[in-house]
């Protein structure tokens, strides 16, 4: 497996690969913004608002590729507010559902973490689904549960789930 970041010709190249880990995602039940019935309308809009932000440099697309196939993805989005800087959120970990539990996400995470220290981002956070299976990958991986919050979102079927936060601290910032 090869994981490699994402620049903005490259995502033009492999979109439709990346709407179909997305398709994959909604299909499969994960809540990720995205209700049952994605058109082709609503994932070209998506994937070119990451396509502009990854131009823009506020966020980082990292795909994992198998025998030349996209398997999954990553992206952080950093944060461009001037006192967070440190920061970046984990977005939209995506794993096409015949390649669960095989070590993408585990690989993507720990590339994630890699990026985020290349750009002197010393804490990640990002929310999840209460109660998914991603939760044990982030837990595995070292980061801290932070809460739930209630009815947070719809599952794409419709369903209101809980989300959990989750954050790791990569490196600390010297105090002043």
């Amino acid at each position: 497996m090869i994981i490699r970041r994402l620049d903005a010709r490259a995502i033009k190249e492999v979109r439709t690969q990346l709407a179909t880990l997305l398709l994959d995602a909604v299909a499969d039940g994960h809540s990720l913004g995205f209700l049952a019935g994605l058109d082709d309308v609503q994932l070209e809009a998506y994937w070119s608002r990451v396509e502009a932000d990854v131009l823009r440099g506020s966020r980082v697309l990292l795909a994992a590729e198998r025998n030349g196939l996209l398997v999954g993805s990553v992206q952080l989005d950093l944060c461009q507010k001037p006192n967070g800087s440190n920061r970046a959120e984990l977005q939209k970990m995506l794993v096409h559902c015949t390649m669960h539990r095989r070590g993408v996400g585990t690989a993507l995470l720990q590339a994630a973490e890699i990026e985020a220290l290349s750009l002197r981002r010393g804490l990640l956070f990002l929310d999840t689904e209460a109660g998914s299976g991603a939760e044990q990958l982030y837990q595995k991986a070292g980061y801290t549960r932070v809460g739930e919050l209630p009815e947070y979102c719809s599952s794409p079927n419709g369903h209101w789930r809980a989300t959990v936060i989750y954050y790791k601290t990569l490196f600390s910032r010297a105090r002043p």
